[in-house]
This record gives C-alpha cells, sequence and structure tokens, in this order.
C-alpha cells in the first residue's frame, strides 16, 4: 500500500495528522506493508526569509483576532496531546522551501521520516526557524544525516525543482490544503485525524483491494 502524506512543516495539523499515521501503522504491524512517502506543501511560498510575527500573519491570512488565535490553539495542543505530541510558543511563521529541499534528499538517503519528525518538533515544540540553515544542519545531524552532504544540498539550491514539480502536481491534482494523505494514488483522506480514524480507514482500504 503506497500513502502519500502531503504537509507543510509550520502546519499544526500537519504535526498532528503525522502523529496519528505513524501510531496507526504501528497499530497495522507488519500485516500490512506501507511504503509512506512526504510530499511538499508550501502554505506561505511568497514568506521571506526572516518570515512575519504569527499574531500578525494570523489576522493578515485568516482574519483572526488574539481571542481566536488563543482558541484554537488551545484545541490544537489539546488534539496534539492526544497523539503524544507536545505543541510549544510558536510566535514566528517561516518560509519552508529549504526545509522541503532537504526532506527530499533526506528520502533518498532513507531518513525522510526522521528528519519530518525533528522538524515538526523544531517548530511546533520549540519555536525554531525550520528554514534557517544552522538549524536544519543540526537536525540533519540529529537523525543521523551527513551533516556536509546536508551542507552542500542547502547551498547549492540543489532539489528545487524536484521540490516545485511535486507540489505543483499535488496542486493539480485538487489538493489545496493539508494535511492531505492520499491511498494507493486513488484514496483521499484529509486533516488531522484521530488515530483510529487512520486506522479504520487503511484496514477498509486494505480490505477493499483484497476483494478487487
Amino acid at each position: 500500500m503506497r500513502i502519500d502524506f502531503v504537509s507543510d512543516v509550520t502546519c499544526p495539523w500537519c504535526a498532528i495528522g503525522f502523529a496519528a499515521l505513524e501510531q496507526a501503522l504501528q497499530r497495522l504491524g507488519s500485516q500490512m506493508p506501507i511504503e509512506l512517502h512526504l510530499q511538499p506543501f508550501e502554505l506561505n511560498p511568497g514568506m521571506p526569509p526572516d518570515g512575519e510575527d504569527f499574531l500578525r500573519y494570523m489576522a493578515r491570512k485568516y482574519g483572526a483576532t488574539a481571542e481566536q488565535v488563543a482558541e484554537r490553539r488551545a484545541v490544537i495542543h489539546s488534539r496534539g496531546t492526544e497523539v503524544g505530541f507536545a505543541f510549544g510558543p510558536r510566535t514566528h511563521v517561516w518560509n519552508t522551501f529549504d526545509a522541503h529541499r532537504l526532506l527530499h534528499w533526506a528520502g533518498l538517503e532513507g531518513r525522510q521520516r526522521e528528519l519530518k519528525r525533528a522538524l515538526l518538533a523544531a517548530y511546533h515544540a520549540r519555536g525554531e526557524n525550520p528554514g534557517a540553515h544552522d538549524v536544519l544542519l543540526r537536525l540533519a545531524g540529529e537523525v543521523g544525516l551527513d551533516v556536509e552532504q546536508a551542507r552542500a544540498v542547502l547551498e547549492s539550491g540543489q532539489y528545487a525543482a524536484e521540490v516545485r514539480e511535486q507540489a505543483r502536481h499535488w496542486q493539480a491534482l485538487g489538493i489545496h490544503s493539508v494535511p492531505s494523505i492520499i491511498v494507493d494514488e486513488r484514496h483521499l483522506i484529509q486533516g488531522g485525524q484521530p488515530v483510529e480514524v487512520f486506522e479504520r480507514a487503511l484496514r477498509e482500504i486494505a480490505a477493499g483491494r483484497a476483494g478487487d
């Protein structure tokens, strides 16, 4: 079974959805072989390198007041707790294109899921800039990637074309919100769903495949 997980690093529901999906896959165990591919999506492709204040960003993009932001955060923190993901203070929003480039390379190196977890924790739990090269290099080293190779990728602009092409591909298929989970290139599950929802959906899809 192929699963494409389309997401952005600064999306809190993507952090929740990724944690829930990984737990669902653990529950399924070896009975259902899975190929998980992490696909890029930029919520803010035009975000400058120095980013934007979080409250200003929420007001500009969504028209949300500080009180509404606080209410949304409470819901997100609660859902995060359910899947074991601890949200911390997020005071800024940054550009994530270089993070996606490094994730693409990490996939070629067999460490994509590990780097994805590290990036989500760096931003959502500790408020770090997921587009800063020093942060990216530190995380690469922490998950077992070669830091000098990672530096070469970041400084050269390598995999920029591949990331843009992948992002265009999913947008052309109608993916305009994240997380979006596509199973076997046919079935769409959207949003940061609970573990049980992912598990049930994957079991039902697998049962349907067996009946084909």
